[in-house]
């Protein structure tokens, strides 16, 4: 059986590809810093008949990346899902917004994958990073968000030359705002009911996950 490691698994987008994946057959990875969401996750999965495991790790933490890369013996898909965002006018971004944006998204981003690179060069297995359209242009007050994800766009065009004769694929994810709870504790959007569901969402993913360089989904 083929393993599908994803980060920020634990709700959101995270959660519906984990469940998406595993209805494809694969065993399920699943990787975030709160253990009661990851258990969710997993329980969801295997009521539908699947099989999964969950690993608390934070991204932004090289030691403990380092020790989940020493645990999992086998990955074929890594999903890097994990991600925050803080919007409003640029003058009243604080630091510890643009940090947290910057560490998580960014350098978040390149240290798991930095960790677990060995296991997908083994599995000759694909990677997908979740990028979303503001890593595609920029967008009004949401100026620390779209410089995290130019970032992770830089980084995975980058690793598509590097490795493009490694016999890997590693694929950008571009997709408009979800119905999920990224948007908890923000009034950026008024009523996030009306955007697609991460369920929607993942399986249009799903879908196209075929070893492309892009996946864009536009609203």
């Amino acid at each position: 059986m083929k393993n599908a490691l994803i980060t920020g698994a634990g709700t959101g987008l995270g959660q519906s590809l984990a469940k998406q994946y595993a209805k494809q057959g694969y065993h399920i990875l699943l990787v975030g810093r709160r253990k009661e969401k990851l258990d969710e996750t997993k329980d969801l999965i295997e009521q539908a008949g699947g099989t999964a495991e969950s690993y608390t790790c934070d991204i932004t933490k090289w030691d403990e990346l380092e020790e989940l890369a020493q645990k999992v013996d086998q990955i074929d898909v890594l999903i890097n899902n994990a991600g925050i965002g803080y919007f409003g006018a640029f003058e009243d971004l604080e630091k510890d917004q643009i940090d947290t944006m910057l560490n998580v998204n960014a350098a978040g981003l390149i240290y798991t994958t930095k960790h677990l690179m060995p296991h997908i060069l083994t599995s000759k297995g694909r990677i997908l990073n979740i990028v979303s359209t503001a890593g595609l242009r920029g967008k009004v007050h949401e100026a620390g968000y779209c410089a995290s994800k130019f970032a992770q766009r830089g980084f995975t065009e980058s690793l598509q030359k590097e490795y493009e004769d490694r016999g890997i694929s590693v694929t950008g994810v571009y997709m408009g705002g979800m119905n999920t709870p990224f948007w908890d504790g923000s009034d950026y959007v008024s009523d996030p009911s009306f955007l697609p569901s991460p369920d929607q969402i993942a399986e249009q993913i799903v879908e196209q996950d075929d070893g492309r360089n892009e996946i864009v989904l536009e609203k």
